[in-house]
C-alpha cells in the first residue's frame, strides 16, 4: 500500500485547472468552478467516496459551462488513474445503487484500463441552478476514458433533476470507494492477464 495522491495541472484558452486527489482520503473537498451546482455534485463525491479532492478551475463561462465541466472531467479522471499507479491489490469492481427520495439511481465501475460509458438517464430541464444538464454525460464521459475505467450510470426511477443529478454523483462515488479499496487477498492487479 502506497501513497495514492496525484496532481493535474491542465491549462489551456479555455481553462485553468488545478485538480488534487487522495484516494485515501476522508471526504475533505476544496471546490471551485465557477459553477454553483457542479461545485456541489463534486464537493457531493469527495464526501460519500471518501476522497480528499481539490478542484480549482477558470473557465471561459461568458461563453457557457462547456469546457470548465468537461475539462474538470478530464482532470479528475487524470488524477484518478496517475493516483491508482499500477492498481494492485485494489477491488477494481465497484456497484452501488442509490436511492434520494424518488430517484433511484445505480452505478457500476470497472477500473480496467479500458475506457467506456453507459449513461442511461432521463433529465428533462435544460439547466439545474447555472448547470447545462447536457454536461453531466460529458462530464462522466471525460471520467471515464481519462481515468481508463468502464463506468455505468443508470437511472432505475427519477422524477427531479436535481435528485437524478446528485444520485449519479453520489452513487459514482460509492462505486469508486468501493472500486479502490484494497483487498488483502488480491496479489498484484486482479486479472488473468496479471496487469490492468
Amino acid at each position: 500500500m502506497g501513497d495514492r495522491t496525484a496532481k493535474i495541472v491542465r491549462k489551456t484558452k479555455e481553462t485553468d485547472i488545478v485538480c488534487e486527489i487522495n484516494i485515501d482520503g476522508t471526504g475533505k473537498s476544496d471546490i471551485s468552478t465557477g459553477v454553483g451546482f457542479f461545485d456541489h455534485m463534486l464537493t457531493a463525491f469527495a464526501r460519500h467516496g471518501f476522497f480528499d479532492l481539490t478542484l480549482k478551475c477558470k473557465g471561459d463561462l461568458e461563453v457557457d459551462s462547456h469546457h470548465t465541466i468537461e475539462d474538470c472531467g478530464i482532470a479528475l479522471g487524470q488524477a484518478i488513474y496517475e493516483a491508482l499507479k499500477d492498481k494492485a491489490g485494489i477491488a477494481r469492481y465497484g456497484c452501488f445503487t442509490l436511492p434520494m427520495d424518488e430517484t433511484l439511481m445505480v452505478c457500476a465501475v470497472d477500473l480496467c484500463g479500458r475506457p467506456y460509458l453507459n449513461f442511461d438517464v432521463h433529465l428533462t430541464t435544460p439547466r439545474v441552478g447555472y448547470f447545462d444538464t447536457e454536461m453531466a454525460k460529458e462530464f462522466f464521459y471525460a471520467v471515464s476514458y481519462s481515468a481508463m475505467m468502464n463506468l455505468h450510470i443508470k437511472e432505475l426511477a427519477g422524477e427531479n433533476n436535481h435528485h437524478k443529478l446528485e444520485a449519479c454523483f453520489k452513487a459514482f462515488a460509492k462505486a469508486m470507494d468501493m472500486a479502490t479499496k484494497y483487498d488483502d487477498r488480491i496479489e498484484g492487479a486482479l486479472s488473468t492477464k496479471g496487469v490492468i
